[in-house]
């Protein structure tokens, strides 16, 4: 993966030549919604959209194909979002909705959700004693956050998680900002996903260029799924880390700042 300091930024650096290699071609747009769409907030139930980007977001999807791509909950994701006309792929990808019904649920998935159940109780018996430790429960996962826990016993957070998953290998963790996410191990990710997404929308031809907007750990699943056939673009934000993105933003606001460079693109404005 390229070091964050050689990726170039969308706006500035390779602004038009991001927009040749755009030219003559339908882009369909994948975005992350945390730090990407929203920014990141202490509690994660507060990360609503602000009003300038819901706009842009209604207006976007006017002009392209947009997906909203996840580690969230399906049911959350589409409330915080509330669009219609759009994908919606929730829990890193395991449930995917779409306009008029369209759904996909990972088979594999479903069937590993009583071991998430049995984790879960593990998990909070092992994490009471930490305080602010909190435990999110999704349909295809379990977010241990530990974003208020103090500095000095977050790898106690790290250690509970792993017990639990030794008694359950069938599971397995990975990480975000301040985040641990108790997932099946399935061979299934953001970037599964977005492959999903194109085949059910029929945009796999030379013709579409995918672009996919992300700022977490795990969203270098989608980069890498797209190397050489699309584009990543990497949210800075706070923190600095390789990366497989083709381009960068610095956070939320050049994101929307992107977007609205794809409506005037497409001959749209945003009202």
């Amino acid at each position: 993966m390229r070091p964050m300091r050689e990726v170039p930024s969308a706006l500035l650096a390779r602004r038009e030549e991001l927009l040749r290699r755009m030219a003559g071609r339908q882009v369909a747009l994948f975005l992350d919604y945390d730090g990407t769409l929203s920014p990141i907030v202490p509690n994660p139930e507060d990360a609503r959209l602000s009003d300038a980007m819901r706009a842009t977001l209604v207006t976007l999807a006017r002009h392209y194909p947009v997906a909203i791509v996840s580690g969230r909950d399906l049911p959350v994701l589409r409330g915080f979002v509330g669009l219609e006309g759009v994908y919606y792929a929730g829990s890193h990808g395991f449930e995917i909705e779409g306009p008029g019904g369209q759904s996909f649920e990972l088979e594999e998935g479903r069937a590993l959700v009583p071991e998430l159940d049995a984790a879960q109780k593990e998990l909070a018996a092992g994490l009471e004693a930490i305080p602010g430790a909190k435990l999110e429960r999704k349909r295809f996962s379990v977010a241990v956050h530990w974003r208020h826990v103090e500095v000095g016993r977050a790898g106690e957070v790290e250690r509970v998680v792993d017990a639990v998953l030794a008694r359950h290998p069938r599971l397995r963790k990975s990480g975000g900002k301040k985040v641990f996410e108790v997932q099946p191990d399935i061979d299934w990710h953001k970037g599964r996903a977005v492959q999903w997404m194109l085949r059910a929308l029929r945009l796999e031809g030379e013709a579409v260029l995918p672009v996919y907007l992300g700022d977490d750990l795990t969203d270098e699943d989608a980069f890498k799924e797209l190397e050489g056939r699309g584009l990543g673009l990497v949210v800075r934000g706070e923190v600095e880390r390789p990366t497989a993105a083709d381009y960068a933003l610095a956070d939320v606001d050049e994101v929307r700042q992107f977007l609205e460079l794809l409506i005037t693109r497409a001959g749209g404005t945003v009202r």
